[in-house]
């Protein structure tokens, strides 16, 4: 049996591998503080569990929805993003439900980057940034993290060439693994970068209300000229202790949506 040449060319999942390193370490007697995937370890909220056992007893969860989710649930999206950030989207056109992050992330790559293309990716980040872009028959540009830049790339210093194929830059701020706010002014010159050189942002924003002392993360959608160029993911499953529900949404450009 022999796997793809995609296959072959992706790197072990980072995430998989630690779960098996921390088991041998286990397995050994040792006690371990996991630094792999992140999992909040309190249950979600249980008005939450009661709205879903609600729902299953509903026959018209049972059957297919259409191709752009339940309408309640769009709904739901957009009044959230306008209590939350000010930002206004159509729930008929800037929004599309997903079975969490990943999802999005992944499928993005197969929807914008041929052979040829590029998806600039922050580095360190989530491994679908890269992975995504291998599985698609494309490539990844390493955007490095600077830590004197706020942890924030150095858009000046991507190549030319690089600039030329590039069709997505992905974000992700509040950052992980880093643990960095948005570094000041970052979002206006990615909005900037992605006019000048056609390239789609796609900010995770899995962690905007995961913050402290007071700060309150921003969405990318809120910089103006975002929603021409970009769109955003935004999970459940960070904030509201819901990694196991597999629930989300990709907001923003209708076009990209």
């Amino acid at each position: 049996m022999k796997h793809s040449k995609r296959l072959e060319a992706l790197p072990p999942y980072l995430f998989a591998d630690l779960e098996r390193k921390i088991a041998a370490k286990k397995a050994a007697g040792v006690d371990v503080i996991s630094l792999g995937i992140g999992d909040p370890e309190t249950p979600t909220p249980q008005f939450v569990i009661d709205a879903l056992a609600s729902a299953a007893n509903d026959p018209g969860t049972h059957q297919y929805p259409s191709n752009r989710g339940r309408p309640e649930f769009r709904q739901a999206v957009a009044g959230f993003y306008r209590r939350r950030f000010g930002v206004d989207l159509d729930p008929e056109t800037e929004i599309i439900p997903a079975l969490g992050g990943k999802e999005c992330i992944f499928n993005i790559n197969l929807a914008f980057l041929d052979p040829d293309d590029v998806a600039l990716a922050a580095d360190p980040g989530y491994p679908p940034y890269t992975g995504g872009p291998t599985l698609s028959g494309s490539q990844s540009v390493l955007m490095p993290l600077v830590p004197e830049l706020g942890f924030a790339p150095d858009l000046e210093a991507i190549s030319a060439e690089d600039r030329k194929k590039a069709k997505l830059m992905f974000l992700n701020y509040p950052n992980n693994p880093t643990g960095a706010i948005l570094p000041d002014g970052l979002f206006e010159r990615a909005v900037d970068f992605a006019r000048e050189n056609d390239v789609l942002v796609v900010h995770d924003a899995a962690y905007t209300e995961v913050t402290f002392d007071g700060y309150v993360a921003p969405s990318f959608l809120e910089t103006p000229g975002a929603k021409d160029v970009g769109v955003e993911v935004f999970s459940l499953s960070k904030g509201y202790n819901m990694t196991g529900w597999r629930t989300g949404a990709i907001v923003g450009n209708a076009d990209a949506v």
